[in-house]
């Protein structure tokens, strides 16, 4: 078991939106007046109780997501950063991401975001395209976005953009001068995500219908191929099968959840992993965002669920993790964190005929998913795991 004195990471959930987009399963709401003082109060009264609940840890990094954190008053984001700077160590390189969108209203908040002491911009660009921001549902601009871009790249030293492919009706070639404008762009970082349905969203209604066809399976895996082939040419390694940096530039943060590392999340609908004691705990927050507020009002936090996890739920999870990156997963450890060896977790045949077949291999004392194997994780884990 990883102890309780190594680094953790903080998540801080911002649940509202200007629009709900038709391809998002996230915990967001859209709300016609966003109760700014009171969500503010509700993170802060949170956090303190989550400190005192944690101890005094070390905090590696922090990251404010949504819904649409750039919605935040940048005050909040500050008081919230003073704050856990004040209840937690802090190593001298944090890194403090923040995600936005590039609306007019976001854009003219990035200068008083980076004074409250964020770090890290991450912005949902999603797409070069006109017509493909209207069929995401987005509400900006292409020029918007762009100016996005060029404003963050000059405020924040690190600045990362997420795009959207494997869209209905998307080619190769298209793909490809869509991704090559946006690596003109970028800085160091690339979130690039395969268009997928998820459950009780609008594109699923519409994909039941037929009324929206994904590219088949051959196409989709010639996209992601077209993808990392852009991407090295800009010097952006697949580091995680949808992420893409220059060395270094890696998300701390993210990285801190595929490590299997401890992280902490706040506000409503924030999930986290734990370590009290010598047991692993899986947190969950309230997940509607006025319940959650009351309950924080009432007795400190919003706090749904704290389970202990057995080892097999553990071995699941800190493969399904650390197989999706390219690194893989470090055989010492997995022993330390779960109380297995490596070895033993894993199917002694099905591991020996995943390797023949080129989906995993050993190398350095890591178990590694190679790239047909990160392809094909979901499907793969199953027959690996006892």
């Amino acid at each position: 078991m990883t102890q309780a004195s190594e680094p953790i990471a903080l998540y801080i959930h911002w649940p509202f939106c200007l629009s709900r987009c038709p391809y998002c399963d996230f915990n967001a709401h859209v709300r016609e007046v966003i109760p700014q003082a009171r969500f503010r109060d509700a993170l802060r009264r949170e956090l303190a109780s989550e400190a005192e609940h944690l101890g005094r840890r070390t905090l590696r990094s922090i990251f404010f997501g949504g819904g649409t954190p750039s919605l935040m008053e940048p005050e909040t984001v500050a008081l919230l950063l003073e704050d856990a700077r004040g209840l937690f160590d802090v190593q001298n390189n944090l890194e403090i991401t923040l995600e936005a969108n590039p609306t007019s209203v976001e854009i003219g908040r990035l200068a008083a975001l980076r004074e409250a002491g964020v770090n890290r911009i991450s912005i949902g660009i999603q797409s070069l395209e006109p017509e493909a921001l209207a069929m995401l549902g987005r509400r900006h601009s292409v020029e918007q976005a762009i100016a996005a871009l060029e404003i963050a790249r000059r405020l924040f030293p690190r600045v990362s953009f997420d795009l959207i492919y494997a869209r209905p009706g998307q080619t190769i070639a298209a793909w490809r001068s869509e991704l090559r404008r946006a690596l003109d762009l970028a800085a160091d970082h690339l979130s690039l995500y395969q268009l997928t349905i998820e459950p009780g969203t609008n594109f699923e209604a519409l994909h039941r219908r037929g009324e929206l066809v994904l590219p088949e399976d051959d196409l989709a895996a010639e996209l992601y191929d077209a993808t990392q082939e852009e991407a090295a040419r800009f010097g952006l390694l697949p580091y995680e099968i949808s992420n893409y940096a220059k060395p270094g530039a890696e998300s701390r943060h993210n990285l801190q959840y595929w490590r299997y590392g401890d992280y902490a999340g706040i506000g409503p609908g924030a999930h986290g992993r734990i370590t009290l004691g010598d047991r692993l705990f899986a947190t969950r927050r309230h997940r509607a965002p006025e319940p959650w507020a009351e309950r924080v009002e009432r007795v400190g936090h919003g706090t749904t669920e704290e389970i202990a996890l057995e080892p097999r739920e553990m071995v699941r999870e800190m493969l399904l993790m650390g197989l999706r990156l390219a690194e893989g997963v470090s055989a010492v450890r997995f022993l330390a964190r779960t109380g297995q060896a490596l070895e033993s977790a894993l199917d002694a045949q099905a591991l020996q005929r995943a390797e023949a077949e080129g989906y995993v291999l050993w190398h350095d004392g890591r178990l590694i998913a190679t790239e047909e194997g990160r392809r094909r994780l979901d499907a793969l884990l199953p027959f690996l795991v006892l």
